[in-house]
């Protein structure tokens, strides 16, 4: 994980904003024979204009502690290093991640961590938790590979080492996911439980035409901040577990879908009366004060 200690090639970056264009990159590529592959999700943003607005709207700057997963060949990371940030990332491709450490040479604030961000579908790595729990408050900052981008932001987020913000480039299908608001398509049981840690927004979106290879998707930038005033872990579990058993049955009638929870159809009616919530009602229509005030009859 220490910084590549080999003297600056000519393919590297400098510090100060003069960082290589896409060709170079590309050609680096080239020369160790690397093909993309999509069960990794390796679709590169080429744009460096959008690589400095991921930065720029990300909000991070000098001694902030970054996070990139997917860190690829490096071109995103050239300009978080730039912008001064203390930067740890990670990239699962071997050969992706010696060409990223020719680009970054000249900079010290750059860690490399070589290998799958995640362990299993809703589990960090072992070497990755162990690296965030030291390495204390950060910021997630990347172009996620399409294959991991809902689980690894559900994972980090769940997790006692979650990052402050998240500011991440995604398939737009996941980016209206994870902004989703209740009542919303795409509100379900990932954007309640985000919601439950973080305020979401929906960036810009990012057309295919600028990624390498390029995508039969569009993408689109999603930003999250940590709430102020998320609920007490105790409310934690009971809401997840409540948010868990109401979207398994999203779209049965919330007495249907609260039957399921409590276990007697005759206890879910109660509490809907209780709570003078609408039996008809489906999940997605409960706003989060509903599903707190339902939480709390269940504690």
């Amino acid at each position: 994980m220490d910084p590549d200690p080999r003297p600056p090639s000519d393919l590297a970056a400098r510090p100060g904003g003069v960082r290589p264009a896409w060709g170079v990159f590309k050609d680096a590529l080239t020369r160790v024979g690397f093909r993309p592959t999509r069960t990794r999700g390796q679709n590169f943003l080429i744009d460096p204009n959008v690589h400095a607005a991921i930065v720029r709207d990300a909000g991070v700057g000098p001694g902030d502690h970054v996070l990139e997963v997917g860190a690829g060949c490096g071109f995103l990371s050239c300009i978080l290093a730039d912008a001064g940030v203390e930067l740890l990332t990670v990239e699962i491709d071997p050969r992706l991640a010696e060409i990223a450490r020719e680009f970054l040479a000249p900079y010290p604030n750059v860690r490399f961590l070589i290998g799958d961000a995640l362990a299993g579908k809703h589990r960090i790595a072992a070497p990755l938790q162990k690296e965030l729990e030291a390495f204390g408050e950060y910021h997630l900052v990347a172009n996620l590979p399409y294959s991991i981008a809902a689980p690894l932001v559900a994972s980090l987020a769940r997790s006692s080492f979650a990052p402050e913000s998240v500011s991440v480039l995604v398939q737009a299908e996941v980016a209206d996911r994870l902004s989703a608001r209740p009542g919303d398509r795409n509100w379900g049981a990932l954007s309640a439980k985000l919601a439950l840690r973080y305020e979401s927004a929906r960036g810009r979106d990012v057309g295919s035409q600028l990624f390498w290879p390029r995508p039969r998707v569009e993408s689109a930038l999603v930003h999250l901040r940590r709430r102020q005033d998320p609920p007490s872990p105790e409310r934690l579990e009971a809401l997840e577990r409540l948010i868990e058993g109401l979207f398994r049955h999203k779209r049965r009638q919330l007495t249907g879908a609260l039957e399921g929870v409590v276990g007697s159809r005759a206890e879910a009616v109660r509490i809907l009366e209780k709570l003078e919530l609408d039996a008809q009602m489906r999940p997605a229509e409960l706003s989060m004060a509903d599903l707190e005030r339902m939480a709390s009859s269940l504690l």
